[in-house]
């Protein structure tokens, strides 16, 4: 089976791209070459920029694919884009969403593929939301054979998952802990979350990949297991080999300090999310993830330590990180006083 992947070689998709040569199916990488390290062995480089479509359109002339996957669709109009290049030229197109689609704040913390889609407080998912309509009533009014993927917070050796740290310098979190500075956590830091390690959501996307039942079809694809957002803080803390000094401090407070934080944080992290994966274990039987977290980040933080280079460290946020403590801290004075 031939599939192509629009991306390929991000945090997720990288080790999707590793299980799907690994499966024996022929994987084509359409991007624009700028994270080669990322591409299994294996799999072949179309290399050309899905921004530009002319230009996409020419690469892809000499090419038919059973599966398309689009990584790196935002918006409705790239996914527009999509639909125009790829109809009656593929047998399944499937569009990664996100998890934080589902509805905010939530009626209630089990979340299944049938939860409803609202988020008031993040534009990045509301876009996601659009690319989802756009491509139901593509599949609806034209038979485009979409299939939907929802991932909820999936990490892996190049990310170290928090509510709150640098997503360029992720290691910021990690440094910061090994100083003893204050660890921020949102609320009283027992609102319930699955984190997923992208070897696990692997297992599960790999068996939608040629799956005919699996057309019209939306799921999420997450590990079973749940943790509160302090014992997430200790598990990385436990990785590093420290204890970290957490500071629990509410939501409200945390995005009053950093605006950029409120869709991340009330549109996505401060709500308790446990997600039912019946779903993805009906059409994919025999799936199961079995990386715990305390395991994951313990293989993430040693790859961090065994590539110094990428141990940086983004001082803008610890100095945001700081404020935030500083000024909690001298509210809570003056409420004792």
């Amino acid at each position: 089976m031939k599939v192509l992947f629009i991306g390929g070689t991000g945090l997720i998709s990288q080790a999707v791209s590793k299980l799907t040569v690994e499966k024996g199916f022929d994987l084509y990488l359409l991007n624009r070459g700028q994270r080669n390290d990322f591409v299994p062995d294996g799999a072949h480089v179309i290399k050309a920029d899905i921004r530009d479509a002319a230009a996409t359109a020419e690469a892809l002339k000499p090419f038919e694919f059973d599966v398309v996957v689009d990584w790196i669709a935002f918006t409705a109009d790239h996914v527009r884009v999509d639909v125009e290049l790829f109809k009656g030229k593929t047998s399944q197109y499937i569009f990664i969403s996100s998890a934080s689609a589902y509805q905010k704040p939530a009626t209630q913390y089990l979340v299944t593929e049938s939860t409803p889609l609202a988020n008031p407080f993040w534009q990045y998912s509301r876009d996601k939301i659009a690319c989802e309509e756009l491509l139901m009533n593509a599949y609806r009014n034209e038979s485009f054979p979409i299939t939907i993927v929802r991932p909820s917070y999936t990490y892996g050796d190049t990310m170290i998952p928090s509510a709150l740290n640098s997503w360029s310098h992720p290691w910021s979190l990690v440094d910061r802990m090994r100083k003893g500075k204050k660890i921020v956590v949102h609320g009283d830091g027992t609102s319930l979350w699955t984190m997923t390690h992208n070897t696990d959501f692997a297992k599960g996307f790999v068996g939608l990949l040629g799956n005919p039942k699996a057309i019209g079809h939306a799921f999420h694809i997450t590990s079973d297991e749940v943790l509160d957002w302090n014992q997430i803080t200790r598990s990385i803390g436990a990785a590093a080999g420290v204890k970290p000094d957490i500071a629990n401090i509410s939501s409200d407070f945390i995005t009053a300090f950093s605006p950029d934080s409120v869709g991340g944080l009330l549109g996505d992290k401060a709500v308790s999310s446990v997600f039912d994966n019946s779903k993805i274990k009906r059409f994919v039987p025999g799936f199961v993830a079995t990386v715990p977290f305390h395991e994951g980040i313990k293989r993430t933080v040693e790859w961090f330590e065994g590539h110094p280079e990428k141990c940086t460290v983004d001082t803008a946020w610890n100095e945001l990180m700081d404020r935030i403590v500083e000024a909690h801290e001298a509210g809570r004075q003056r409420a004792n006083s």
